[in-house]
C-alpha cells in the first residue's frame, strides 16, 4: 500500500476540541539522526506524508531535537499540532524552559505544553505547590504561549491518576499503553479510566514496548492495541526513519478496533512472547516495586 499525506485518520483530541491525526512523530528519537539538519529533514518528510501532529522536549537530544523540528516544519507550523515538555517543577525555571523551547521551535506558542516524566508523590506536591510549575502553566495558556496543557509519566500509574485528581486544569495526559501493560503497575486499570472520565486528551507512549514486544506480536498488532483503548487518542511512535513512519501509517491507513477476544489474546502473547520477564525487567521505565 502506497503512503499518500492526507490518508492517516485523524481524531477529536479529547477535550482540546482539535483534530489530530492518530498517528504522531515522537521527538525522543531524534539523536538518531547524525545531525540536526538531518533530523530535520526527517521531520519535514514525515509531515509531507501527511502526520499533522509532532511530540517533542525540552531535554531531547539536549534541546537539538526542537532545534530539528524549528527547521523541519518552518513555513508549516500553523498546519500541525506541536507539542513540547519541561522538567521542571518551579514555576520560575518552567517559564524559562517554554521561552527556550518556543525560540528553537521558531514559533511564538505551542499548541501542548506538558509537565515531563513525572514519578513521584513529591513532584506532585511541587507541581502544584506555591511556586510550583502549574502556575507558569496557567499563565501560559492565559498569555497564548501555549494552547493547552498537560503532563506525561511511565513511572507510577497510581502517581499518574493522583495528579489526574489534583488538579482539574489539563487538558490532556501522556501515558504507557501497550499490550503488556497489564501485567504490571498497569496504567491502563490504574490511570487511563481516570483520564476517560475527565475527557482528557490521551496520547499513547511506549506503544512497542521498547522493542521488546516486538519479539512476539507485529507493529501492526501493536498499534492496533494501543489505538484500541477507550479514551486514547494519539500513538506517538519514535520513528527514526522514513520506512519506519509509513509502516506506522500503513497500520493507521487500515486500522480496525480490536474485539475484547483479539485484546486478550495480545495480551496473552504479549507476555509469554517478549522474551524476558515481564514486570520491571522489561518494563525498565517503571519504578520497581
Amino acid at each position: 500500500m502506497t503512503v499518500k499525506a492526507g490518508d492517516i485518520p485523524t481524531t477529536t483530541f479529547g477535550k482540546t476540541g482539535v483534530q489530530v491525526s492518530v498517528i504522531a512523530q515522537g521527538g525522543a528519537r531524534m539523536d538518531l539522526h547524525p545531525d540536526v539538519q538531518t533530523a530535520a529533514s526527517h521531520v519535514r518528510g514525515v509531515y509531507d506524508l501527511g502526520v499533522t501532529c509532532f511530540d517533542c522536549a525540552r531535554t531531547y537530544w539536549g534541546g537539538r531535537a526542537e532545534e530539528a523540528y524549528g527547521i523541519g516544519l518552518e513555513g508549516v507550523r500553523k498546519d500541525v499540532f506541536l507539542t513540547t515538555k519541561t522538567m521542571k517543577r518551579t514555576a520560575i525555571e518552567a517559564e524559562q524552559d517554554l521561552e527556550t523551547s518556543l525560540r528553537l521551535l521558531k514559533t511564538d506558542y505551542v499548541d501542548l505544553w506538558q509537565v515531563h516524566s513525572v514519578e513521584t508523590r513529591d513532584d506532585i506536591d511541587r507541581i502544584l505547590g506555591p511556586g510550583g510549575a502549574v502556575e507558569a502553566f496557567e499563565a501560559g495558556k492565559k498569555a497564548g504561549k501555549c494552547r493547552f496543557i498537560g503532563f506525561t509519566g511511565h513511572y507510577d500509574p497510581e502517581v499518574h491518576a493522583a495528579l489526574l485528581k489534583e488538579y482539574d486544569g489539563w487538558d490532556t495526559v501522556f501515558m504507557p499503553v501497550h499490550a503488556a501493560d497489564h501485567a504490571y503497575l498497569s496504567f491502563e486499570t490504574t490511570a487511563l479510566p481516570v483520564a476517560v472520565e475527565r475527557g482528557l486528551g490521551v496520547q499513547a507512549m511506549k506503544i512497542f514496548g521498547k522493542a521488546f514486544l516486538l519479539r512476539s506480536l507485529n507493529p501492526t498488532e501493536c498499534l492496533r492495541y494501543a489505538l484500541s483503548q477507550p479514551g486514547v487518542h494519539v500513538a506517538v511512535c519514535g520513528a527514526g526513519t522514513r520506512g519506519q513512519m509509513e509502516d506506522n501509517i500503513r497500520a493507521a491507513q487500515s486500522l480496525r478496533k480490536m474485539t475484547p477476544e483479539e485484546m486478550a489474546d495480545v495480551r496473552k502473547r504479549a507476555v509469554v512472547g517478549a522474551g524476558v520477564h515481564t514486570g520491571p525487567t522489561m518494563e525498565y521505565w517503571k519504578k520497581n516495586a
